[in-house]
């Protein structure tokens, strides 16, 4: 099985990477090559099995081409401009957020196979805000540029399954926690630094106050998800190729009371409030609960608790960015 990652260099794709070639199958088919590819060349872990690495441009119709070889049989994009950069570089967004979901479409429908293509959404491409609970069938109202472009693009993809070019699931991500290495420019950026930057023994602010809920999940959960969209049976999606993952609501007092529970009351000492106008206006319009019903018919894993959410990070990638980070 030949498998492709775009967004290969991203926290998700490396990680992505790392468990395929760890496990050396997909289910129950043996990989026989990886192709990674990201805007520049990321790294290649370890594996049984051949692995290219290659630097371009997503909205390149012929990079992505190359990146998606005969042969292929799962691609998962992963590739994107994050929220907030999206929402001050609106040409930016719409080159990658768009474009690029395009450039994957047409790679993938001269394959004449009709790949499986995991694709990650975003909460974000609900509106609501703080009150919202979304059910399995709400309609995508996004408040943010971000969000639009990724509706834009599960539309686009589920289009072309109907079309027989592509087999797609289309997998909304919730704010993702806790994320190595350095602040991004995503908005949800804090979510991660309230638990991250503690635990390296830094401090932070975080831009909005105790009481502001999000619909959170954590890395070792979205691989699992990307796994499973990648080996399901796609006859029970139908026509409808979105997902709700079942995330976890969660105030940021209770991650705080989770990283005091986890590591004591000096790491949550650590965090301050000093409120962002601008990162609050973008995230303030996001959903804080799901339902996701349909999503655990399906068998989609359900989410960790806060506390094992902490210990994970703790576990898989405390080290590695701290060492990054020269702490």
């Amino acid at each position: 099985m030949q498998i492709t990652i775009l967004g290969g260099g991203g926290f998700l794709g490396r990680k992505l990477a790392n468990r395929l070639a760890k496990d050396g199958s997909l289910g129950g088919q043996a990989i026989t090559g990886l192709t990674l590819f990201d805007l520049a060349s990321p790294p290649a872990p370890e594996a049984r099995f051949p692995v290219r690495c290659i630097g371009g441009d997503v909205a390149d119709p012929a990079a992505v081409a190359a990146a998606i070889p005969a042969g292929t049989a799962v691609v998962f994009h992963l590739a994107a401009v994050v929220s907030a950069a999206a929402e001050a570089d609106f040409d930016l967004g719409i080159k990658v957020n768009l474009h690029g979901t395009l450039a994957v479409l047409q790679a993938c429908r001269a394959l004449g196979t009709r790949p499986r293509v995991v694709f990650t959404s975003s909460v974000a491409s609900f509106g609501g805000g703080q009150d919202a609970v979304v059910p399995d069938d709400g309609r995508q109202l996004p408040t943010n540029s971000y969000g639009a472009q990724k509706a834009i693009g599960e539309l686009l993809l589920q289009d072309a399954t109907r079309k027989g070019f592509l087999d797609a699931v289309n997998i909304r991500l919730p704010t993702v926690m806790v994320r190595p290495g350095r602040p991004n420019k995503a908005a949800s950026s804090f979510v991660s630094a309230i638990i991250r930057e503690p635990l390296l023994g830094l401090s932070t602010d975080c831009p909005v106050p105790p009481e502001f809920a999000v619909w959170i999940c954590s890395p070792r959960s979205a691989m699992e998800w990307f796994l499973h969209a990648a080996t399901m049976d796609t006859a029970a999606l139908g026509a409808d190729r979105g997902i709700n993952p079942p995330g976890r609501s969660a105030t940021v007092g209770k991650m705080l009371g989770a990283l005091e529970a986890v590591a004591g009351p000096a790491a949550r000492a650590k965090v301050g409030f000093v409120f962002d106008r601008e990162v609050y206006d973008i995230v303030a319009g996001w959903p804080a609960a799901f339902a996701a019903t349909r999503a655990r018919r399906l068998g989609f894993a359900e989410q960790e608790s806060l506390e094992d959410l902490v210990r994970a990070f703790i576990e898989d990638d405390l080290a590695a960015t701290r060492a990054e980070r020269g702490l």
